[in-house]
């Protein structure tokens, strides 16, 4: 029980610079399915959801679901307001965490956190991703031009008032270049959606 108690509280440790690991991760730091196990019935660590784990040692943030998905679906992208939302663009919190992932790729089944899918295709799912580091994870994220870009592209869903108050104030704060907005417009096949909007908004 000792041996038990004295592995927990080391694999808690794991968790001092990274907020959440999955069990292959885990496993792969040498610990067995029964001493994770036991770790989470002595509450060392915590289940998020199946196969992912934290501990009260976490650095944990306020972009800590950004995180989870990262860690349960590697090749998904955050995207539309969760993008908007890390990028300081927006003051407003989506209830869900918004990713695009490939048209060919598997529906996430986590429920864990509670996530919103859409589904790009070639381009429009490769360019402008940026990778960012937050709680120990790398984290892929559209920039905020791509960002802008797909608000437009969804501006049925989102609302057409969100992606022109992402556009007045990305161009306010300098997070974008006219080109780099008309660069992905094109390649997303947008630009002719956006073109309007780029002469009333940025003159």
């Amino acid at each position: 029980m000792q041996t038990n108690l004295t592995k927990s509280e080391q694999l808690a440790k794991e968790f001092q610079s990274v907020s959440n690991l999955t069990s292959s991760e885990l496993e792969t730091l040498g610990y067995s399915r029964t001493v994770i196990s036991n770790a989470v019935k002595s509450g060392h660590i915590e289940r998020l959801s199946r196969g992912l784990y934290t501990s009260a040692n976490a650095p944990i943030s306020e972009h800590a679901s950004l995180v989870q998905v990262a860690k349960q679906s590697p090749s998904a992208r955050i995207c539309l307001l969760s993008a908007l939302k890390f990028h300081d663009l927006t003051s407003q919190s989506p209830h869900e965490v918004w990713i695009a992932i490939d048209r060919k790729a598997r529906k996430p089944s986590y429920s864990s956190p509670p996530t919103q899918v859409v589904r790009f295709s070639g381009t429009a799912y490769e360019i402008g991703v940026e990778t960012h580091a937050i709680e120990g994870t790398k984290v892929a994220i559209y920039s905020v031009a791509k960002t802008v870009v797909d608000l437009f592209r969804y501006r049925n869903t989102i609302g057409i008032d969100v992606a022109i108050e992402a556009l007045k104030e990305g161009w306010k704060e300098g997070r974008f270049t006219i080109a780099e907005i008309n660069k992905i417009a094109k390649s997303c096949s947008a630009a002719t959606t956006l073109s309007p909007y780029l002469e009333t908004v940025l003159g």
